[in-house]
């Protein structure tokens, strides 16, 4: 295939992305507008479902801005053969491969992200800000960038510079080890999150004693899961939006509660929140998720591999010789039809988890306090009560408020 079709290709593949992820927004935007389903009258009052409306189709129109933006500002650089000009300006800086290399990747994620910024202002100081959901001050912003721009130049670093290396010393065979040195890090990273990278943004607590840990404990020894490690962490620096999750592994699992969450539900709202999070872990649900995410890592590193090495797409984004990462930076492209499909299923995964999630906390203590918690959080959050269906299968992780309610009525 020569240059010319593979920039084509790149283009198409773009445009197609660009197209159906805005069909399947407009098609969600206008379901949004359906009669509320009998299971979720309550959820709103007349005032705040004007609100929830005019939220979620500022959202959408924002959306459509930002992501047009980026889309036409990425056709053009491809045109113009932007990253070729990059790659040999780069050249002329450090003539040495893997410097060129890093460099690379550090000024094409630093422009981009950039270029970004003004996005997420808007995004958070004026959208979220005028629907009461910002907390964030102009200060916690900054240094939230910085502190990322730090990790990345550290992780990133480190990561990008040992897969260049590997590349050089064992070419087609790189990603055999890329791939196990990757997986360890995934591991890593899954265990030891909360511990060394959440510290950084946000202040992390043990719960403290009282009545919503003594319901919690009471709890906990019905279905044996450790107490000691359940946490409140201080969303509320950020957003008023609330939320729990579930990290880590062994003896480094922990469940993780924002304050904001403990603010507006019930204790019995609360311990059924935390029974769905202990239902991920008694499922295994964290386990597995990371195991199909390293498999999906191979298998994107193993296609790399054959790509790698092409002058053709080098010379499509415009370069003068064989680079590695412009094959890189273009084969992210090429994959990504790939990875919508893989996304598909993953959601697919994490949806039969979720459900899976749900019955054990209903199984294993109420029906109605997680019904009502997961009611609560959507309205708090301006939520959508009728999403599309395609666009639910296409983008959810979660199923949907009404299709987890019912499943969860239907249990005995």
């Amino acid at each position: 295939m020569d240059y010319q079709t593979i920039l084509y290709l790149l283009i198409g593949i773009l445009t197609f992305d660009f197209l159906l992820n805005k069909v399947l927004g407009i098609l969600n935007n206008k379901s949004r507008k359906q009669p509320i389903p009998v299971e979720l009258d309550g959820i709103y009052d007349e005032e705040k479902y004007t609100k929830s409306q005019a939220y979620q189709a500022e959202v959408f129109r924002f959306s459509i801005i930002s992501s047009t933006f980026s889309f036409l500002l990425m056709l053009l650089v491809l045109w113009l053969g932007g990253f070729g000009w990059l790659d040999e300006y780069l050249r002329g800086l450090a003539s040495v491969e893997p410097l060129t290399s890093l460099y690379f990747f550090g000024v094409v994620y630093f422009a981009s992200d950039l270029i970004g910024i003004p996005f997420d202002i808007y995004g958070t100081f004026v959208i979220e800000e005028k629907y009461g959901f910002n907390k964030m001050t102009a200060k916690t912003f900054v240094l939230d960038k910085l502190k990322g721009y730090v990790l990345t130049l550290i992780i990133g670093g480190i990561i990008a510079a040992l897969f260049i290396v590997l590349v050089m010393f064992f070419e087609e065979n790189f990603w055999i080890y890329f791939w196990v040195a990757i997986s360890v890090f995934m591991i890593f990273i899954n265990m030891f999150y909360t511990s060394l990278i959440i510290p950084l943004f946000n202040k992390l607590s043990p719960l403290e004693d009282g009545e919503l840990k003594s319901a919690i404990t009471n709890y906990s020894q019905t279905v044996n899961f450790p107490l000691n490690n359940i946490f409140v962490i201080d969303g509320s620096k950020r957003s008023s939006k609330g939320n729990a999750f579930f990290s880590g592994l062994g003896k480094k699992k922990k469940v993780v509660l924002y304050d904001t969450l403990i603010e507006k539900h019930t204790n019995e709202e609360l311990v059924g929140v935390l029974a769905h999070e202990v239902g991920h872990f008694k499922k295994k649900h964290i386990i597995w998720s990371m195991l199909l995410s390293i498999l999906q890592t191979g298998f994107m590193l193993w296609l790399l591999s054959k790509f790698i090495f092409s002058s053709e797409i080098s010379w499509a984004l415009g370069g003068n010789v064989t680079a590695l990462h412009l094959n890189v930076f273009a084969f992210a492209i090429l994959f990504s039809p790939i990875s919508t499909i893989i996304g598909m299923f993953m959601n697919l995964f994490s949806r039969k988890n979720e459900y899976e999630a749900d019955a054990y906390a209903v199984k294993t203590y109420k029906k109605e306090p997680l019904i009502t918690a997961l009611k609560k959080l959507t309205s708090d959050s301006l939520g959508n009560l009728t999403p599309h269906p395609w666009y639910e299968f296409m983008n959810y992780s979660h199923p949907s408020l009404l299709k987890r309610i019912r499943a969860m009525q239907a249990i005995k």
